[in-house]
C-alpha cells in the first residue's frame, strides 16, 4: 500500500531530479530563432511523473478512472492544481525524456557481482488484429517466444539477486534475445557472473562478454557437449526465475502490457513509468545469498 509519505517521497526525487535536469536541458537545446512561450503548466514534470508511478503502484488498470475518480476527488492535497484528462495525456509527451533519464540516473539498483537477463514480450493487440493495427505499423514486429507468437515489442531486462533492475532495453518484436548485450550501454553497469537461459548461448556472446569482464552461464542444449561447472554456478542457474517473478510483477502489477495504446509515446511512456514504479515497490523478489569463507590453504 503506497502511503501518503511515499507518495511524498517519489515526488521529492522526482522534483529534485527535475530542478537539475531542465536546466541542463535547456543549455544543450538548439534555438529555431522563433520566441516560444515560457509559462509553466499548471501541473509540474515532477506532479506528472509522480501522478504516473502513483498509477502503476496502486494496482489501477485504467489511466482515466485512476485521474478523474481518484486523483482529482481523493488526492487534491497532494495535487492542488490538476488539470483535464486530456491535457494530462497531452503532458505525458513532455516529460518522456525527463521520465527516462530519472530512471537511469536515479532509481537503477547497482551491481552485486550476480546478475540475470531474459526477454519478455509485450504484446499490443491480439493475434486477430495484427494484419488491421494502425497504431504501431511499421514499428511493431512479429516475434517468438516460448509462448508462442506474438505481434508487438521485447523488454530486455538485466537485474541483480535483490530484484533491482540493473538496465532495461525496448526492441521490435523479431530482435534476437542476445544483441541487446552486445550495447556497451547497455552492460555497462554488470560486473561478475550474467545468467541467462538458453537463448543467450553463443560463443561470439560469451567472448565478447568476456573482454568486458562478464562471465556468462547458461545451460546447454540436448545436442551440445556437456561441459564442466561449478555448483555455485548450477545453483545460481536454478535462481534464473528471479528475473521472470520480476516481468510478472510489471505485467500483473504494474501493468505494463496492454493493448489500448493510441500512439507510440503513450506506449512508451507507460512502460517508462511501470520501470520507475517497479523501482519503489518495497518488496521485490529477491534471493538470499550467503558467502562463507573457510579457512582451508590454498596452494598457487
Amino acid at each position: 500500500m503506497i502511503t501518503e509519505n511515499k507518495i511524498t517521497e517519489i515526488f521529492c526525487l522526482a522534483d529534485d531530479f527535475c530542478k537539475y535536469f531542465s536546466p541542463e536541458l535547456k543549455k544543450h537545446q538548439i534555438s529555431d530563432g522563433k520566441v516560444h512561450r515560457n509559462k509553466p503548466g499548471r501541473l509540474s514534470d515532477a506532479e506528472v511523473i509522480t501522478i504516473l508511478i502513483l498509477f502503476h503502484c496502486k494496482g489501477f488498470r485504467c489511466l482515466k478512472h485512476f485521474y478523474t475518480q481518484y486523483v482529482c476527488r481523493h488526492l487534491t492535497h497532494l495535487f492542488p492544481k490538476t488539470v483535464s484528462y486530456n491535457r494530462f495525456v497531452e503532458l505525458q509527451k513532455s516529460i518522456l525524456l525527463p521520465l527516462t533519464v530519472f530512471i537511469k540516473e536515479v532509481l537503477l539498483g547497482t551491481c552485486t557481482g550476480i546478475a540475470y537477463v531474459d526477454s519478455t514480450p509485450l504484446r499490443v493487440c491480439k493475434h486477430q488484429r495484427i494484419l488491421i493495427h494502425k497504431t504501431f505499423k511499421s514499428i511493431a514486429e512479429r516475434g517468438k517466444c516460448s509462448m508462442g507468437w506474438f505481434f508487438g515489442f521485447k523488454l530486455h531486462l538485466i537485474i541483480n539477486d535483490k530484484g533491482e533492475i540493473l538496465n532495461f532495453m525496448f526492441t521490435p518484436g523479431n530482435v534476437d534475445d542476445r544483441e541487446p548485450l552486445y550495447s556497451e550501454s547497455f552492460i555497462e553497469n554488470v560486473k561478475g557472473k550474467l545468467c541467462g537461459d538458453k537463448g543467450y548461448i553463443g560463443k561470439r556472446l560469451f567472448d565478447f562478454l568476456f573482454m568486458n569482464g562478464i562471465q556468462l552461464v547458461t545451460k546447454v542444449k540436448n545436442n551440445m557437449k556437456n561441459s564442466l561447472m561449478s555448483v555455485a554456478d548450477k545453483i545460481m542457474l536454478r535462481k534464473r526465475a528471479l528475473v521472470e517473478s520480476v516481468n510478472d510483477e510489471l505485467k500483473n502489477i504494474a501493468q505494463i502490457e496492454h493493448s489500448r495504446h493510441r500512439s507510440f509515446a503513450n506506449f512508451i511512456t507507460n512502460a517508462l513509468s511501470a520501470i520507475a514504479a517497479y523501482c519503489f515497490f518495497p518488496k521485490k523478489p529477491s534471493i538470499s545469498l550467503e558467502f562463507v569463507t573457510d579457512n582451508q590453504l590454498t596452494l598457487f
